[in-house]
């Protein structure tokens, strides 16, 4: 089929047509131009992300009459694969190397091994950390190992043993029945701490507090 019969087809005239094979053979030429820049860049600074390549490319761009906004960047770099992976921050919410003492692990895998047949009778601590825009926020938990339900919880802005003990207390106040119950938790500083030894202590003389090795 002739270019002729192929637009009277489709509606448009020859010159519109060869004004777009024109124009996306400019936004092809422009789009490897602009890639070849990138890849040039990022044999010396591989790393560089795509907001900080827009500004540094902007008067090589101009100077070339490329016009090029930093959404189809994003996009260019996106269909030619050259997007850097974002990495996301790491925040360490266990410090494992104190003096305060390690209780034994009674949920691991052996002849003595703890499994849970109802409710309330093992209890999961952790500590999570919360993305913010403003500041660092830290969740801790109380989870029940059977049932899967958070019985405590609490968010705070520091790692200290009172802020991460609130979700302890929180879960106290609900706890149903007076069955042995075993505190499982990582060897973290929070709860190997005298303040949450002495939780403990006051709470209830059943609560086992066992450390997940």
């Amino acid at each position: 089929m002739s270019v002729e019969r192929a637009c009277r087809y489709i509606g448009i005239s020859r010159q519109a047509y060869y004004k777009r094979c024109a124009r996306e053979r400019t936004c092809s030429a422009q789009a490897e131009q602009v890639t070849t820049l990138v890849r040039h860049v990022r044999l010396r600074q591989p790393r560089l992300g795509t907001r900080k390549l827009h500004h540094l490319l902007a008067p090589e761009l101009s100077q070339a009459g490329i016009a090029l906004g930093r959404d189809r960047l994003f996009d260019l770099l996106r269909a030619a694969r050259l997007l850097v992976p974002t990495q996301r921050a790491y925040h360490k919410t266990t410090h494992s190397h104190h003096r305060f003492r390690r209780h034994p692990n009674l949920l691991k895998e052996g002849p003595g091994q703890i499994i849970p047949t109802g409710p309330e009778q093992v209890w999961v601590a952790d500590i999570t950390y919360l993305p913010t825009a403003q500041r660092c926020a830290y969740l801790s938990l109380v989870t029940d190992a059977y049932s899967r339900k958070i019985v405590g919880y609490h968010v705070h802005d520091s790692l200290h043993a009172e802020s991460v003990s609130r979700a302890l207390k929180m879960a106290l106040k609900t706890r149903q029945t007076r069955q042995p119950l075993v505190h499982h938790s990582d060897r973290g500083i929070q709860y190997c701490s005298g303040e949450y030894q002495r939780l403990h202590k006051r709470a209830r003389p059943d609560v086992l507090h066992d450390r997940r090795l």
